[in-house]
């Protein structure tokens, strides 16, 4: 049994896990940067120590210096949640080598799963069929051959990448060239290897994810599927369970074909098969996360499980206490990820202090946060402010429940993406489950007006103001128009919602 934890990360993660840590009776112990000095996870944790200035490789980066304070506070484990150091191989091994627990999959693991290459092997070795593709290239001569065997439109994929980045599609010969370098030169910057592949670049494909959990005694479970066609720029912001078009035969056959996977590479913890599904029901390997996700709340809420839980017990040496066969899911859950990005201002990233926060509540919601007034939102790290879930005895009784939560939310001081998941969830193909991941691109949604966005951030120095001057804030009814459907809580009162006495 693990007695003390240090938690390699930051946010709302390391809060989840605090909450989970104490659930267990275990000592929990935060890092943090210069910049988050005041973060909720280091108010919560049982100790926290700093890991050095704001930059991330100066900081939650830096091995040398978690290990240092991991020693320093008697810590018996580490559990790096999701990004920085959750998938680093390297990093296992430096905590393995420190007597200390990694609260994830073995190095062995990570290394071979995390090459995208060497895990579409192995799922070819176990009969999971894979998307058409080639090896590593080994040099960029060899890609306009090899783009032509496997037919254009083609993706071009970093053989380490993850989080959307060193991708670039091409759907002609003459733009395969810039493609490549600019691919090389992202991958290269991003995971330190510019090593690339071609893939085949299917359209008109869902996203589905299937979660799995295993334990140090071989035994793997599936968790069932996870819809997340919801993407910008390869990147998830609206994540399901169930998938609308995956019925009991094939669940069982995406279920089959990830557990296959996951015990050809010895895997252990928390982690994700991904496949791509066309229009006729075929499915194809894409990728394993060796890592908990940020959509792993939609499951819980519909299994009953606690992953981060059963990592932490898994890690402590126990094995799994139920199987496949003790999971009866009921339900519906839909996750929206809230970002500080202006959708207004092309996506751009949203810097500033968070002077009033307020998070949903009520039945079937649960929020997973990093807010709190006063937060100083930097562009050091991932625009990830909090992610909603809504759970629902089916499907639209969840989406109206997320609906009304994405209304409630408030945040005064930074622009979030409130407004931009808003209408997602009112489109007619999005109520209907007409999606793939090509969606977002399908649907041209358009951003407030730059006059729109003045009333906006008026409004928001208003309900500053009347928040810490202690002033009424209650609000007369009116019906919702359009307008407001779109807006965060705040921004509803900038749309003739505020009381009469003003």
């Amino acid at each position: 049994m693990l007695k003390k934890v240090l938690i390699a990360n930051r946010g709302e993660i390391a809060l989840r896990i605090v909450r989970a840590l104490h659930d267990l009776g275990m000592e929990s112990v935060a890092i943090y940067s210069e910049a988050d000095s005041l973060s909720r996870h280091v108010r919560y944790a049982d100790e926290a120590y700093c890991v050095g200035p704001a930059e991330a490789s100066e900081s939650y980066l830096n091995v040398a210096r978690i290990l240092e304070i991991a020693a320093a506070s008697g810590a018996d484990a580490i559990h790096p949640g999701y990004g920085f150091l959750a998938e680093n191989a390297d990093f296992a091994e430096a905590c393995e080598e420190a007597g200390l627990t990694f609260i994830g999959p073995s190095p062995s693991s990570i290394r071979l799963l995390g090459n995208k290459n060497a895990a579409r092997s192995l799922a070819e070795s176990v009969g999971v069929p894979v998307v058409p593709g080639s090896g590593p290239l080994e040099s960029f001569d060899a890609a306009p051959k090899l783009a032509l065997e496997i037919g254009y439109p083609i993706a071009i994929k970093a053989t380490a990448g993850g989080g959307g980045r060193g991708i670039r599609f091409v759907d002609r010969e003459e733009d395969l060239s810039r493609a490549l370098s600019l691919a090389a030169r992202e991958a290269k910057n991003a995971f330190g290897d510019g090593t690339l592949y071609l893939e085949a670049q299917m359209e008109d494909v869902r996203h589905i994810e299937v979660q799995i959990i295993g334990d140090n005694f071989g035994n793997v479970i599936p968790l069932g599927e996870r819809e997340c066609s919801i993407q910008r720029r390869h990147q998830k912001i609206i994540e399901e369970t169930p998938s609308m078009v995956v019925g009991p035969r094939l669940r069982r056959t995406l279920n089959r074909a990830a557990v296959r996977v996951a015990r050809a590479a010895g895997y252990r913890s928390a982690g994700t098969v991904e496949f791509l599904l066309d229009e006729e029901g075929r499915y194809y390997f894409l990728e394993v996360n060796a890592r908990l996700q940020v959509e792993h709340p939609v499951t819980e809420m519909t299994t009953g499980v606690d992953l981060v839980r059963d990592q932490l017990l898994i890690g402590g040496g126990s094995p799994l206490s139920y199987d496949e066969g003790d999971l009866s899911p009921r339900g519906w859950a839909i996750e929206c990820r809230i970002v500080a990005e202006d959708p207004a201002n092309n996506f751009l990233p949203s810097v500033g202090r968070v002077v009033f926060s307020r998070e949903p509540a009520g039945p079937g919601v649960r929020v997973e946060s990093c807010l709190h007034d006063g937060l100083e939102v930097t562009p050091y790290y991932d625009s990830l402010l909090a992610k909603v879930t809504a759970w629902g005895a089916d499907r639209e009784d969840a989406r109206a429940r997320m609906i009304r939560a994405l209304h409630e939310f408030q945040v005064v001081g930074v622009a979030t993406n409130i407004p931009y998941l808003l209408e997602i969830l009112e489109l007619r193909d999005f109520i209907d489950g007409q999606l793939d991941t090509g969606f977002l691109d399908k649907h041209k949604i358009v951003g407030e007006t730059e006059e729109q966005e003045q009333i906006y951030r008026d409004a928001a120095a208003i309900a500053a103001i009347l928040t810490f001057a202690g002033g009424n804030s209650s609000v007369t009814s009116s019906p919702r128009e359009k307008e407001s459907r779109r807006a965060s809580a705040w921004r509803q009162k900038a749309m003739g919602r505020w009381p009469k006495s003003i």
